[in-house]
């Protein structure tokens, strides 16, 4: 009797030996085109499944879904910081100061990566006062970074939303970009089928791109700042790590794995980690020690 013992990898054997999972040490893949884009004041429930936003959950359906997210707490102001800066720095929605502390931009700026905020309605490139209608400064929160704010170069990478189309057009997204709905199209005063008609019209031509067909490296993100004030279900408002609710966030682009869902419980921190690691930069904040959402890719 002949026995055959098939010839494999050290590093293999030794993962079969612990019992352990290649799938353990899943990464997000580096990328030079990341996408933020952030609604506004809804829970997990309101959003998936919902037929008002059939666009919003074609994309939850066919990429990634987080089905344990969880914003940071209430209000708006705080969990924009917790995505950009690791940490809350203000809860005040109307305040008109800037802030000399640790945020993304610095970190970009430091890793020499480019990046724009694209906000629906800002009155002119490079605006970095207070709200206009429907802009509200507080959902756009690169413009109260000294960083920016201070900068005569910096601030110009703060731009109106009309510009986003053009750069996709012309393939010359930066490797970060947020996005910023005005009022009228986050779900704050408009409804979710507005919203949804809106992330259709303008994130399908950046989804046809050539950094989201395959072989590209594109990374879509779509989350929501926080989900209802006054959602106060079990396990939610009374527990301090889940203040926020529970919101809806999709990753999408050409190295997430299609139709995966995850329960793990996320915060903002994770996914400001997770862009970072897909910059290839350090992050601010809560963010450095946080865990990337490196499952949702293959």
């Amino acid at each position: 009797m002949y026995f055959v013992v098939a010839r494999i990898p050290y590093r293999f054997a030794l993962l079969a030996f612990l019992g352990l999972s290649t799938a353990v040490f899943a990464v997000v893949p580096r990328s030079n085109h990341v996408v933020l884009v952030v609604e506004e004041n809804h829970s997990y429930e309101s959003v998936i499944g919902n037929r008002a936003m059939p666009f919003f959950n074609q994309l939850a359906s066919s990429y990634g879904l987080a089905t344990g997210y969880y914003a940071n707490g209430h209000d708006s102001i705080p969990n924009y910081f917790w995505l950009t800066a690791g940490q809350p720095i203000t809860f005040n929605d109307n305040t008109t100061s800037t802030f000399n502390v640790d945020n993304v931009v610095r970190h970009m700026l430091t890793a020499a990566k480019t990046w724009k905020s694209y906000a629906e309605s800002l009155p002119y490139s490079g605006y970095t006062g207070f709200n206009v209608y429907p802009y509200v400064k507080h959902h756009n929160p690169l413009a109260y970074f000294t960083d920016v704010a201070d900068s005569n170069v910096q601030k110009l990478n703060l731009v109106s939303f009309h510009q986003f189309a053009v750069d996709v057009r012309n393939g010359q997204i930066p490797n970060f970009s947020f996005v910023a709905p005005n009022l009228l199209h986050d779900a704050h005063d408009g409804s979710l089928a507005a919203a949804d008609y809106w992330l259709r019209q303008n994130l399908a031509p950046l989804l046809a791109s050539s950094a989201f067909q395959p072989g590209g490296d594109g990374i879509l993100i779509i989350t929501f700042d926080e989900s209802f004030v006054t959602d106060c279900r079990p396990g939610i408002c009374e527990t301090a790590t889940k203040a926020g609710g529970r919101v809806a966030t999709v990753i999408v682009g050409p190295g997430v794995k299609r139709q995966f869902k995850s329960g793990a419980f996320y915060k903002h921190q994770n996914l400001l980690k997770t862009i970072g690691v897909a910059l290839g930069m350090s992050v601010p904040g809560a963010a450095s020690g946080a865990q990337p959402m490196a499952e949702f890719f293959k």
